[in-house]
């Protein structure tokens, strides 16, 4: 049966469907078939016809392809007999019209011939809309989903009913106008394409709507989603669970769906599913897996010594052979070798931008790969054995810098921060596997030996403070490169002799007679920098290891490192290692020759010579918006995502909240940079603020922390990697002399940036007087204290005017004071602040955790709490400080005319060539 899922793209709704001439089977597990997903077809819900139109154009294309494919390549998939069916002509019957003496010959032919492989969740959907409940209602209805997205912003039911039916009545007299007739004229379908997708209107008093960053973005998204899906990285099987271990499968109850019993850490549609799962519509979910499947098949044929190697006889790695094979019960002398790879949904991603671990434990790149060894009868009386390893990037939190060729791993917070996520993510391996074996295989000199010290130290720590929950994960060090220089990869095996005594102890799984005889007690962790192509070389020799063990128990002795005839099974593992390695960093892996031949030569370096070059190519150009697709299409974050990704080209890493951070570094300046034990901290935020002191556009901003407490106001700049305060200016809450608040636009270049209800901050006016100061953390026994801060960059400052203006529209601050004036006579400065947007992209963040209060109000917030401190309850209402409007000026700080002038021709062409490339 074919199955869809449906997924709310920005503003607009679309159901994922597997297309194709047939299903591709990979590999077939005690009778379940295991499918590969080839291609997808989108098919836009915002209208009956554009979803006929889609589903029309999708089975044009999938009659081309299934008349290239010859009979003995096809193998027959089960379809539903009581589904909806769709005819050339675009028109949808139910099952009560099938094989109607109405269809003409031709028609009647493409129906017995494709009826059963195009038949669709969407289809049904757009026919028998009634069984579908609430979707149905909001995708066809003449409100459509714009209501649901209005009662999302506070409107009140009678406000969406009178808005919808204005916009109806507009939309009809638009209709009626233009097309000459009393009524909707175009059918149905168009009546709800009008329905859901509303023209614009103008709201008086508000400037006119901008254009979607969602629609402007939508073809890219749309595209990158069907090349993800048809990257043969997905997987699924009707009836068994692919996504857990031997021995760890839960038995499905027939009422039971199988989505509900898999594990959700490899349900990577979990949230695309979601809609139909909350509305119990569970017949139309179907769990996908995001890694690897491969089985190879080989007979064994027994040495007439007893002490020489037994031979492999035969090995097939045809898909259609194999079931062929599982199918005759007399091979009892033929086994199958299944490789799994499951590749966890948690801290998602590409190379360079997902590295590390996030704050509850998750790694970047974490896979879960298990090998089978059966029968190929799959015999109850026989045995099944299972040996699974695990991969993950460095559970510290690090970067590297896409831009470089070889980066060097840059660590981020602090000890004690990366301490937590390193025993979250331990606590997490052993909860699952048990016993914990690491193998570190980076550099033990150059730019990996500093994150690999790293490692090596929280892993003696942990063990130290007596593991987590009693056991002890085991770490060697094995520096890769450096044992095999000179391409002899070979000397991997020093590694696995090295782990031998160690591995055995993990034990693999055993199944006998339908029962568990044995159980893996742990798993070898294995990675380096990448977990790509060191990783793979590793897992490939101790999976090989495993097998002669678990083969040698069956009464054969096969030597796979030797052994020319068992050349598939490098095969199968170096397919796996390109799998992944497509999936994390767009390319195949490096050193495929080695895995694939147990051989090293110049042709191999060359490949690996091209592939990093290639590597280099994703990183640069391809990866920033795929890496916001994946987010998005997992849920990890919103459609904002969008909105970032258009104004810096890239979007954010969500490994460690950024409320606890902010909330900790307010913790930490607190205690540090207020030094009188008598002050009160009133209030605590942060915002971003100019590089240069006493400017307002000076850039890169910073995002810095400002403290106000009952006497002064501290204006700290954070070192956010270290978790340490890097300077600090404190004001005088006595030489405030006003504050202004408003328009703060810092770039032209994107509609979001031009939001003037979003950009918005506020400049503290002082002059200085001898309690104000200005301390820099030099790292040493001292600090320096310095109240002409960086006085030699404001002697470039321009003076302030006449008029009263502290800086003038191309943001350039104000000459510092000269020596030996009073603090009456000082030259005014400036604190300029800028709001943080107030919505993050991250789905993590709930309503009412920091996310609800607009950037006006916070602006708005702390001013009124600086005029309070300074002046207390009555404040400065009314009275006259010198300075137009009162203590507090409600005055542009930099308009968005201003800032559209000082915003050059190279930077704009320098954002448009970004924007060509990336987006």
């Amino acid at each position: 049966m074919t199955k869809e899922v449906s997924v709310q793209f920005p503003n607009s709704r679309f159901a994922i469907r597997r297309t194709g001439p047939q299903l591709q089977q990979v590999a077939q597990i005690r009778g379940n078939p295991v499918y590969v997903i080839t291609s997808i077809a989108l098919i836009p819900l915002s209208s009956q016809s554009e979803a006929q139109q889609a589903i029309e154009q999708t089975n044009k294309e999938t009659k081309g392809s299934s008349s290239r494919q010859t009979s003995d390549e096809k193998i027959d998939y089960d379809s539903s007999a009581d589904e909806g069916s769709y005819h050339s002509d675009g028109q949808i019957t139910d099952d009560s019209h099938r094989g109607s003496k109405s269809l003409s010959p031709p028609y009647e032919t493409a129906r017995r011939k494709f009826q059963e492989d195009i038949d669709s969740v969407a289809q049904d959907v757009i026919h028998k809309r009634g069984q579908y409940g609430r979707f149905a209602e909001r995708w066809f209805s003449t409100k459509g989903w714009a209501t649901e997205r209005r009662r999302v912003q506070g409107m009140s039911a009678d406000d969406v009913g009178k808005q919808e039916n204005d916009q109806t009545r507009e939309r009809r007299s638009s209709a009626q106008v233009g097309d000459g007739h009393q009524g909707p004229s175009g059918g149905p379908g168009q009546a709800a394409a009008a329905v859901a997708n509303p023209a614009p209107q103008n709201i008086p008093g508000e400037a006119p709507p901008r254009k979607d960053i969602g629609s402007t973005l939508l073809p890219k998204l749309l595209q990158t989603t069907k090349i993800l899906f048809a990257s043969r990285s997905f997987f699924f099987s009707y009836d068994f669970d692919i996504t857990r271990r031997l021995g760890d499968r839960k038995t499905k109850a027939s009422n039971v769906s199988l989505h509900q019993t898999v594990d959700p850490l490899f349900f990577w549609n979990r949230h695309l599913a979601a809609p139909f799962i909350e509305n119990g519509d569970h017949a139309y979910v179907l769990p996908v897996m995001q890694g690897f499947v491969g089985q190879r098949a080989f007979s064994i044929s027994a040495s007439p010594s007893k002490d020489a190697a037994t031979v492999i006889a035969k090995a097939g790695e045809d898909a259609s052979d194999i079931v062929d094979l599982q199918k005759r019960s007399e091979t009892d002398s033929s086994f199958l070798l299944t490789l799994i790879s499951r590749r966890s949904i948690k801290r998602p991603g590409l190379r360079y931008l997902r590295r590390g671990v996030d704050e509850a434990g998750n790694t970047a790149n974490s896979v879960e790969t298990e090998q089978i060894l059966s029968r190929a009868s799959w015999s109850p009386s026989g045995k099944v054995y299972s040996f699974t390893q695990y991969r993950g990037s460095i559970p510290l939190f690090f970067s590297q810098s896409p831009y470089a060729f070889k980066p060097v791993p840059v660590t981020q917070h602090s000890f004690n921060t990366n301490h937590a996520a390193f025993e979250c993510h331990f606590s997490n391996l052993v909860s699952r596997y048990g016993d914990i074996q690491i193998a570190l295989l980076v550099n033990k000199h150059g730019g990996e030996a500093e994150i690999g010290r790293q490692y090596e130290e929280h892993t003696k720590r942990l063990v130290a403070e007596g593991g987590v929950g009693g056991i002890q994960p085991a770490f060697e060090w094995f520096d890769f490169h450096a044992v095999c220089r000179g391409m002899r990869f070979e000397n991997v095996t020093i590694l696995v002799d090295t782990l031998g005594e160690r591995l055995d102890r993990l034990g693999i799984t055993v199944e006998a007679g339908g029962h568990l005889s044995d159980r893996q007690k742990g798993v070898l962790r294995t990675n380096c920098m990448d977990c790509l192509d060191r990783t793979n070389v590793v897992q490939s020799a101790c999976g090989s290891r495993a097998l002669e063990k678990q083969l040698e128990e069956e009464g054969v002795r096969v030597n796979l490192q030797t052994d020319e005839t068992t050349q598939w099974f490098n095969t199968l593992w170096a397919d796996n290692g390109d799998a992944i390695s497509k999936q994390y960093s767009s390319t195949a892996a490096l050193k495929g020759d080695y895995t694939r031949t147990r051989k090293r030569n110049y042709r191999g370096a060359l490949n690996d010579f091209r592939l990093t070059l290639s590597r280099y190519y994703n990183n640069l150009v391809n990866d920033y918006f795929s890496q916001a697709a994946i987010d998005y299409l997992l849920g990890t974050v919103t459609e904002q995502v969008f909105e970032e990704f258009e104004a810096n080209m890239m979007s954010n890493d969500p490994a460690i909240s950024m409320q606890t951070v902010r909330a900790n570094a307010i913790e930490t300046s607190s205690k540090i940079v207020v030094a009188d034990q008598s002050e009160d901290l009133v209030g605590a935020w942060t915002l971003m603020s100019p590089f240069e002191p006493n400017t307002v556009r000076t850039f890169p901003f910073e995002e810095i922390i400002l403290l106000l407490t009952d006497a002064a106001l501290y204006a700290v700049r954070f070192d956010w990697n270290s978790e340490k305060v890097s300077s600090f200016e404190r004001v005088d809450l006595c030489s405030v002399t006003g504050i202004m608040h408003g328009t703060y636009i810092t770039s032209t270049l994107t509609a979001t940036q031009t939001d003037e209800s979003k950009n918005v901050g506020l400049v503290i006016k002082y002059r200085p007087g001898k309690e104000d100061i200005a301390r820099v953390n030099t790292r040493s026994l001292s600090t320096a204290v310095c109240q002409d801060f960086q006085s030699d960059r404001d002697a470039n400052f321009a003076r302030t005017t006449a008029s009263g203006n502290l800086f003038n529209p191309s943001g350039l601050g104000l000459l510092p004071r000269s020596s030996g004036k009073t603090a009456k006579d000082q030259d005014p400065k400036i604190l300029a602040f800028k709001a943080l947007p107030a919505r993050s992209s991250f789905a993590t963040i709930k309503a009412g955790t920091g996310g609800t209060i607009s950037e006006k109000q916070l602006v708005s917030d702390i001013c009124d709490k600086i005029r309070r401190a300074a002046y207390g309850e009555e404040g400065m209402a009314g009275s006259d400080t010198g300075l137009r409007g009162g203590f507090v000026e409600n005055r542009e700080i930099v308009s968005l005319n201003e800032a559209r002038k000082s915003t050059g021709y190279l930077e704009q062409w320098s954002h448009e060539l970004k924007k060509l490339v990336w987006a």
